[in-house]
């Protein structure tokens, strides 16, 4: 998923005046790092991404450590080069997508095998911490109804079902192996249709039944709300994309770095779900939903 980054904030790119607490552009004050050597933690142009940066700051700052915030920033290849140049001290990353992006050849793999080859393929001077049990990739979701009227609980239950279902999402998700492809390959499934869509429409297609299976992003706010079924992927197909703060090594100590273990060894995905939710859904502020969650987690 070397792009999936910013497909899954594609359907939520209007709705960043919900986000963050923080200027997007705001200037740091030393050439590297932050003004007195602050933390500087930065955040992609998508919702979740701004979530995640407030909540590792407030974490930061909950412990006494200096905090610039540079969020909104853009695509993974913008903000990448500014972490590599010691503009960014940290940045909340998905294992796979960046992998992905440093080595377009790299299979999919689990959390374990994928932050191994994730180790290798980093430059000098940056490496990962710890990644967290959250992660905001591909799925084949299906309604409650569906889920109930055919007993579907994993891909391999659609094998027996799926001629008779049809299967939305984005274009690519048909000739992609981390698609259409791998579905048949890895679990003998074989939709009877497959209908394009954008992604902001799959939601709306699924609920009106116009399909009955859809590739969504794990994290989006819509499962929660309308109570989607998301199939489990035994054979990990889609390969793991954790949340998995990517750092600078040189302006990250061992305090702050143990600050940042402990909130990822927190977050699940089911909170970052409900936490987008309130974001994208009910329009709260990111940074006030970042610091509840903390307080809640005794993290603040």
């Amino acid at each position: 998923m070397s792009k999936k980054l910013a497909l899954a904030g594609l359907p939520l790119v209007l709705l960043l005046s919900a986000c963050g607490g923080s200027d997007p552009f705001e200037e740091s004050g030393d050439e590297e790092g932050g003004e007195s050597g602050a933390v500087v933690v930065g955040s992609a142009d998508f919702p979740e991404s701004t979530l995640l940066a407030e909540v590792y700051g407030r974490a930061l700052e909950a412990e006494g450590v200096p905090v610039d915030y540079q969020l909104n920033i853009g695509s993974r290849e913008v903000y990448y080069d500014q972490i590599e140049a010691g503009a960014l001290s940290l940045f909340p990353e998905y294992n796979g997508a960046i992998l992905a992006y440093l080595d377009d050849e790299a299979p999919s793999a689990d959390s374990e095998e994928t932050n191994a080859l994730l180790e290798e393929a980093l430059p000098e001077g940056l490496e990962i911490l710890a990644s967290s049990e959250a992660e905001n990739k591909d799925s084949v979701t299906v309604t409650g109804e569906v889920a109930d009227e055919y007993d579907l609980a994993a891909l391999p239950d659609l094998a027996d079902v799926a001629d008779d279902l049809v299967l939305g999402g984005p274009p690519e998700f048909e000739t992609r192996q981390q698609g259409v492809m791998g579905l048949e390959s890895v679990y003998g499934v074989e939709f009877g249709e497959f209908r394009s869509l954008e992604v902001a429409l799959l939601t709306k297609a699924l609920t009106d039944d116009d399909i009955q299976a859809a590739n969504l992003f794990t994290t989006d706010p819509q499962i929660v709300e309308e109570g989607f079924v998301v199939l489990e992927d035994p054979e990990n197909l889609f390969g793991a994309q954790n949340v998995t703060p990517l750092i600078n090594s040189e302006q990250v100590d061992e305090t702050v770095r143990g600050i940042i273990d402990g909130v990822s060894s927190t977050l699940t995905t089911e909170e970052l779900t409900e936490l987008n939710k309130r974001i994208v859904v009910d329009n709260e502020n990111a940074a006030d939903v970042a610091q509840e969650w903390l307080e809640e987690q005794g993290l603040a």
